[in-house]
């Protein structure tokens, strides 16, 4: 279905209001104000701030090269040779390379008019100002992600309660023919959300941190630990009297999860549930002591992923943590 993006739609309105501007101040090339807008659209603000003091800067060295060159050399393509060789090294030694095709429209420029004054000078500075500002006033608002985060940490935290609830039923009943698909699908979202998050922050010139990337961050070491407990699970093929206890405890942790840091709460539980392991009797059998050593080791991964959750610092700027 053909579809008008928010970023398409500011990149037509910038290009065509920085061609406006530039027609109606009657300048030569106008039209290139437009492609400046176009190339300095981006997805985020600090992309978008960074991509336009680039290609200033590049174009501004452009422009001296072309001083220097053309009334040395002289207007012949010989010149355009010569400027590119010294000129693309440059930007790349000053990791100014994406500002390297806007600044080649403005050194065709002054080469198309073959005579160096400071009225083309200043056409040229004025085209590279309307094209570049109209690109950052159209990047003053971008649309807002943390909507679309809430929704996906609240997803995660769906797929998290759900795959503790079948670890529980797994551990008190055995076999229950679940799928495990919601381990892979919070591998997917995770990936996809950290992307989000990342674009988010880079929405926000003065903010260094974010507190949606971390939280996913701390989401999928978590999910590393649920799969190594995967196989700890199936390894239990004898039912004893810890494993109910345990699937307790794992009921608890499946409708406790949440963004706000209780995980001290379930810590202090994981302790009470070790300290009656330790004091209930030794194993009688062989498959008695394999499900017990099973479910302590369970237990440890257990420990470990409250661990992550109690080291996240979550603040109280953002509305999910509050």
């Amino acid at each position: 279905m053909f579809k008008i993006g928010y970023r398409t739609l500011k990149t037509a309105v910038g290009a065509t209001l920085a061609v406006a501007i530039a027609q109606a101040l009657q300048l030569d090339f106008f039209a290139s104000a437009g492609i400046l807008t176009v190339l300095c659209v981006q997805k985020t603000r600090k992309k978008s701030f960074h991509s336009s003091w680039v290609r200033f800067l590049a174009c501004i060295i452009g422009i001296v090269y072309a001083i220097v060159l053309f009334e040395t050399i002289g207007y012949h393509p010989i010149s355009i040779g010569i400027l590119l060789l010294l000129f693309i090294p440059t930007t790349l030694v000053l990791k100014l390379q994406s500002g390297i095709v806007t600044s080649t429209v403005i050194i065709f420029h002054i080469y198309t008019v073959a005579d160096l004054t400071i009225p083309l000078l200043v056409n040229e500075l004025a085209l590279i100002t309307i094209g570049i500002g109209i690109a950052l006033l159209m990047n003053i608002y971008m649309p807002s992600h943390e909507s679309q985060l809430d929704n996906m940490q609240q997803e995660i935290e769906q797929y998290f309660a759900k795959i503790f609830s079948e670890f529980a039923y797994y551990v008190r009943y055995g076999d229950n023919n679940w799928d495990g698909i919601e381990i892979s699908e919070a591998t997917e979202l995770l990936q996809h959300a950290k992307n989000h998050s990342l674009q988010n922050l880079e929405n926000h010139i003065l903010r260094y941190e974010d507190v949606y990337y971390h939280y996913f961050k701390m989401r999928e070491k978590q999910l590393d630990i649920i799969e190594r407990m995967m196989p700890l699970l199936t390894s239990i093929d004898h039912h004893v009297e810890q494993a109910d206890m345990l699937a307790d405890f794992m009921d608890e942790l499946s409708e406790g999860v949440h963004p706000k840091n209780t995980a001290y709460i379930y810590i202090d539980k994981l302790e009470e549930l070790q300290t009656s392991y330790k004091n209930m009797p030794l194993p009688e059998t062989r498959e008695e002591f394999e499900a017990r050593a099973s479910l302590a080791h369970l237990v440890r991964e257990l420990e470990q992923y409250l661990m992550i959750k109690q080291q996240f610092k979550p603040t109280k700027e953002y509305k999910i943590f509050r």
